[in-house]
């Protein structure tokens, strides 16, 4: 019996891959097709995703999983993951409006704080039911539309990183519900845009698009992209769970409701499956989100810095001549002493790009720890750290769950 073939798109915040997942007689067998750094560029002092880059990646993995006219691949459909919160801006004729803002650009700084002067903190948290960070859309679209960027007010439609590569391949303007429940700026209860928060803080609520469910069959691929990229058909291009941890979770092999998650890249996001938002004081208190996930459900994480931390390392040992791979780290962190020096892997300074082991340092002075005198020594203070952060992020979820995990 002849397999079907489904090209998936994986797009973390450091790098992104094209794989083939074949469905043969009950069986899934993936081949990865292309992979590539994910780029970003600073304009006028602003960091910024380099969408018309991540596009054309895009199109080279589907030219690579096409394989050519004599090909014998026919691909059924055509699915998307990337990171949250991050979104750009259609005009009035279709066209993307610039390049997305990335996340860890510092114009939202101090905004969440202005933001709670207008609307409370316990207001925000008890409509969306979501996390805490500077990072979240609610705040960046707060700042964009405190500086009067002509962008929000001059758009048609509102879209998520993910959903705009969506649009490129279908001409289709949704949003899929995981990943609009990132935002901050979604009802999780009413599964709906929390519109009377967002007028509050002057956002345009008429360019929001329409929220679809994970799975949906958004359309074909345009005839134009196919051309492009050697296709003589047009697959159909469905919505999975179009943030990256809806579509992990998805796939955790685990039944029952005593097991938890650790979904661990430049993010890690741990936490539990559950049918409804969990929503009151305590996981206010504790800052736990309740996100979107596949067939309906809500994920119920803590969001931790992760290996952005092991990646800034990595970055800042560049730029002092020493390029080692992952796995050098790794070995040198192992190699080096242990519980030495503990940080708080959500410090906001950690956030930004840049020199990340002069700010552990800052950290260990403030705190009166001894610093990390090599660089396998901030490797282990990192790894560490992001250990004991996920077993307090256990116990926290134990406690508001109030049953035993694993």
């Amino acid at each position: 019996m002849a397999g079907s073939h489904y090209l998936a798109f994986d797009l973390g915040a450091e790098s992104g891959r094209a794989v083939i997942g074949t469905l043969n007689n009950g069986r899934l067998i993936l081949d990865e097709k292309h992979r590539f750094p994910n780029p970003t560029g600073r304009i006028n002092g602003h960091l910024h995703w380099n969408l018309l880059q991540q596009w054309e990646e895009l199109k080279t993995g589907l030219r690579k999983a096409a394989g050519g006219p004599e090909s014998k691949i026919t691909l059924s459909g055509i699915g998307v993951d990337t990171w949250g919160v991050d979104y750009g801006l259609l005009s009035l004729d279709g066209q993307v409006i610039g390049n997305p803002y990335h996340y860890r650009d510092t114009r939202t700084q101090g905004v969440m704080d202005a933001t709670f002067k207008r609307v409370s903190r316990q207001d925000i948290f008890e409509v969306t039911g979501i996390q805490f960070m500077p990072i979240n859309t609610l705040y960046q679209v707060v700042a964009q539309h405190e500086s009067k960027d002509w962008a929000l007010s001059a758009a048609k439609k509102f879209l998520f990183v993910g959903d705009i590569f969506n649009y490129l391949f279908t001409g289709i303007a949704k949003s899929e519900f995981s990943i609009a429940s990132t935002s901050q700026m979604y009802d999780m209860r009413k599964k709906a845009w929390a519109t009377g928060l967002l007028e509050k803080l002057g956002f345009p609520v008429a360019i929001l698009p329409e929220v679809v469910p994970s799975g949906t069959v958004l359309g074909p691929l345009l005839k134009t992209v196919a051309a492009e990229c050697g296709l003589s058909q047009t697959p159909l291009v469905i919505a999975p769970g179009l943030h990256d941890t809806a579509s992990a979770v998805a796939g955790v092999p685990a039944e029952g409701n005593d097991w938890c998650y650790i979904s661990s890249g430049t993010w890690s996001l741990m936490g539990v499956e559950i049918d409804e938002p969990l929503i009151n004081d305590k996981t206010l208190k504790y800052n736990y989100t309740n996100e979107g996930g596949v067939g309906g459900k809500t994920r119920f994480p803590k969001n931790i810095m992760g290996m952005w931390l092991i990646q800034e390392c990595r970055r800042h040992f560049r730029t002092e001549g020493y390029d080692h791979t992952y796995a050098e780290l790794t070995q040198m962190g192992e190699r080096a002493k242990g519980f030495g020096a503990l940080i708080d892997p959500d410090y906001t300074p950690f956030y930004t790009p840049g020199e990340l082991p002069v700010k552990i340092e800052e950290f260990c002075k403030q705190t009166k720890q001894q610093r990390p005198a090599t660089r396998g020594d901030f490797v282990r203070t990192c790894l560490d750290s992001l250990a004991l952060t996920y077993r307090r992020t256990l116990e926290n979820l134990e406690d508001m769950l109030g049953r035993r995990l694993g």
